[in-house]
């Protein structure tokens, strides 16, 4: 079933499927991650990651698509590439190598950008690629974890799929919502022992 599955929208934090997938492709779970020192200017959903301190990548990862946490897509995304600018055009590189042809990344994060949108047909292919990998389907369904700095400061992450919280057919699942954006959410929901891939985009 599709409805304007080609229409071009702004995603939200579904922006973070690509930032998750370029991590996963390029450095192991357990490699060190320093925070830089004004991850406090990052706005919007943010876990608190602590300037200077560092994190495993696994552990980022969580907070990237468990909580949407905007300044582990930044610490991420520098880490890799050296900057944010970097990161994007590998982002869109990385689109364009999987045939996403409607689909364009201006931030890392998913904030409001003129020239930021994807449809809900290329967030579906890059989500059916990117559910491939173990690591990403185990934080899309975790409900809850404790990450921990190689100094040793604990910070509680809960998902933010109100769904995986209650007793329905979601297993795993990705939030994200701008004003621009509305309400995106990906599912994917298992019924009698099928499983589904659901993604809404400016719902209400």
């Amino acid at each position: 079933f599709s409805r304007a599955p080609t229409q071009r929208r702004p995603v939200a934090s579904l922006t973070k499927l690509m930032t998750a997938l370029l991590i996963i492709e390029n450095h192991d779970l357990q490699e060190w991650v320093t925070i830089p020192g004004d991850i406090n200017s990052i706005n919007g959903n943010v876990v608190d990651l602590p300037p200077g301190q560092q994190f495993i990548v696994g552990d980022l990862l969580s907070a990237l698509l468990m909580a949407s946490a905007n300044d582990a897509a930044e610490a991420l995304a520098r880490f890799h590439s050296g900057s944010t600018d970097a990161f994007v055009i590998a982002m869109n590189e990385r689109a364009q190598a999987l045939g996403l042809t409607e689909t364009q990344f201006m931030n890392v994060a998913g904030f409001d950008a003129p020239d930021q949108w994807s449809t809900p047909r290329d967030l579906s292919w890059l989500a059916m690629f990117l559910l491939r990998s173990p690591a990403i389907r185990e934080r899309l369904a975790q409900r809850g974890v404790v990450i921990r700095s190689r100094q040793g400061q604990a910070i509680p992450i809960t998902h933010t799929h109100a769904f995986l919280h209650a007793q329905t057919p979601v297993i795993m699942g990705k939030t994200g919502t701008t004003t621009k954006a509305g309400q995106c959410l990906l599912s994917v929901v298992e019924i009698d022992g099928r499983q589904y891939l659901v993604i809404l985009l400016n719902s209400l």
